[in-house]
């Protein structure tokens, strides 16, 4: 009798989310009275803990009386994704009535969302569509289905990239090592971390099985990604559904919907952090509560950098079987607190916009923790930093020098999310360019390199080898602080130890030559201390190619 009634509670759980199959559509979408609108846009106020939480309906420019879900917002907050279901815009709404198209919504600046719009027959190209994640610099979009240029295959993943004109390149999927063995699974979905380098999937490995698990994939490099590891015991209940993972900026907080027991409905939102980097340790599980959950499905959770509202999915109240609202969350209920770096990426000689690919590194260890691309269309990039290490951040394109910036964000009090715009400029590589190391580092007065300083100086080496006939003047200089005999003998020294870093690394000694310049060449004032910092630089200048 209990496997029948936990059989019977999962049909249920699943009625709910199954709104993207069914539908009580005996006509199409019809026009909301004002009325309706009204009631509908106020907020239902419940206080928790001494807090007034208000739960919001996103209102008619978004929801209407067909079916709204799975929504999927942008790292800056201003771009919402979600499915709409049987509306006759839909691409195959004709031959299939119930199909699930992608529709988006802009937020002004005043931070109203506009009228919804529906995407293009190329993004909605199979019967049912979604949005799994975007990334923070807007450029690329992870989608549901499997495609091999832009044609649908069936159960899986794949990437779409934004292409100079605005337009979208053909879908193409993602190549997960050992995926078949859930291709038959009867649900799937997935979402990305913002560091474009984890995937983490609910799916099962038991044909016709209800009883989802969450796992995570890593990317390997040329689009191959590891085999998907289940996220453990803690996580993954036996004979329970966990589904519609949400991974919060900060790549630590987990959000994902559960018919575990303890909650308040069918399927409820739950909130766990991770522990290590196994993947595997969890904290417990916390329920997220009312008037997040109810007595109906939650699912679906999303939320931008900011971290301050959650978007999900929510039947209670709805002007049709279901609704996208957004709720306050509560500050034990957040995130932890990250950084959105945004700019533009420029030709240093031209001023003109670049596309270009984006790395950024912890320092001073080197280690990658995340990728992205800038706008082919102005050169606009974001990218979502947690709190608490030093970074470099370079982009780089063909024909011209990858010139990195420094965010040193473990100096940082950890006040809550944070903005900071950063330009990145790549120089061409032509003789007399002057191409500057900003990740170059020495103690105070002294010559020796610091640690940090070999991610940027490994990069010379690299660049380099891939132009053998490059010759280089490596420079270094000093703000007016000291005498001038003192500045250049100081600037001197800084110059040599850079250059024999770089020599070590098997670089032909006749192709570099070292100099300093002292205080003798400032590109700035030295008349404040963001000046001085300015000069006080390391560069080197192209003598041949």
């Amino acid at each position: 009798m209990v496997g029948q009634y936990h059989l019977m509670r999962k049909i249920s759980t699943l009625l709910p989310a199954l709104l993207l199959c069914v539908a009580a559509f005996a006509q199409p979408s019809a026009q909301v009275s004002d009325t309706t609108i009204k009631l509908k846009e106020q907020t239902e106020n419940i206080i928790r803990e001494g807090t007034v939480v208000q739960v919001e309906n996103l209102g008619a420019l978004i929801n209407t009386d067909l079916p709204e879900m799975r929504p999927t917002i942008s790292a800056d907050g201003n771009l919402l994704f979600f499915i709409r279901q049987g509306d006759p815009q839909n691409t195959q709404y004709y031959t299939v009535p119930n199909s699930q198209d992608i529709w988006y919504s802009l937020r002004d600046t005043s931070g109203k969302w506009g009228k919804a719009r529906h995407l293009s027959e190329k993004v909605n190209a199979s019967h049912y569509n979604a949005v799994y994640w975007i990334s923070p610099d807007l450029n690329t979009i992870l989608l549901k289905g499997a495609f091999r240029d832009g044609q649908y295959l069936g159960m899986g993943v794949s990437m779409i990239h934004k292409l100079e004109d605005g337009s979208w390149t053909n879908a193409e999927m993602l190549k997960i090592r050992n995926f078949g063995k859930f291709s038959n699974t009867a649900q799937m979905g997935a979402c990305m971390g913002h560091d474009g380098k984890t995937l983490i999937f609910y799916m099962t490995d038991k044909k016709g099985s209800f009883d989802n698990d969450l796992y995570v994939c890593f990317a390997e490099g040329n689009d191959i990604w590891t085999a998907p590891k289940s996220l453990g015991k803690k996580i993954n209940l036996p004979d329970y559904n966990e589904m519609s993972p949400f991974l919060a900026a900060d790549g630590v907080t987990l959000y994902f919907s559960s018919d575990r027991p303890g909650g308040l409905g069918e399927n409820d939102i739950w909130m766990t952090k991770r522990l290590d980097n196994s993947w595997t340790k969890w904290s417990d599980p916390v329920n997220l509560g009312a008037p997040i959950n109810t007595p109906l499905s939650e699912a679906f959770f999303t939320l931008d950098a900011g971290g301050e509202y959650a978007y999900l999915t929510s039947s209670e109240g709805a002007f049709g079987a279901s609704d996208i609202v957004r709720v306050k969350l509560l500050e034990k209920e957040k995130p932890d607190p990250v950084v959105l770096v945004s700019g533009n990426v420029y030709n240093a000689k031209t001023k003109e916009p670049l596309n270009a690919s984006l790395v950024y590194q912890t320092l001073p260890d080197g280690t990658e923790a995340g990728t992205g691309v800038s706008s082919p269309v102005d050169g606009s990039f974001k990218m979502v930093l947690p709190y608490d290490k030093n970074y470099s951040i370079h982009a780089s394109a063909e024909k011209f020098f990858a010139v990195s910036e420094n965010l040193n964000l473990d100096s940082l009090i950890k006040v809550g999310y944070k903005e900071i715009h950063k330009d990145l400029y790549l120089v061409p590589i032509e003789i007399g360019q002057v191409f500057r190391l900003n990740n170059v580092f020495f103690d105070f007065d002294k010559y020796d390199l610091r640690p940090e300083s070999n991610v940027e100086l490994d990069r010379v080496v690299a660049f380099l080898r891939e132009y053998p006939s490059v010759e280089i003047e490596m420079s270094a200089h000093t703000d007016s602080k000291g005498s001038d005999n003192y500045n250049f003998t100081l600037s001197d020294n800084r110059a040599r130890s850079v250059m024999n870093y770089i020599l070590s690394k098997g670089i032909a000694k006749e192709r570099i030559v070292s100099k300093g310049y002292g205080e003798t060449k400032p590109v700035a004032t030295n008349d404040t201390d963001d000046g001085r910092q300015l000069n006080r630089r390391v560069e080197f200048t192209i003598t041949k190619n």
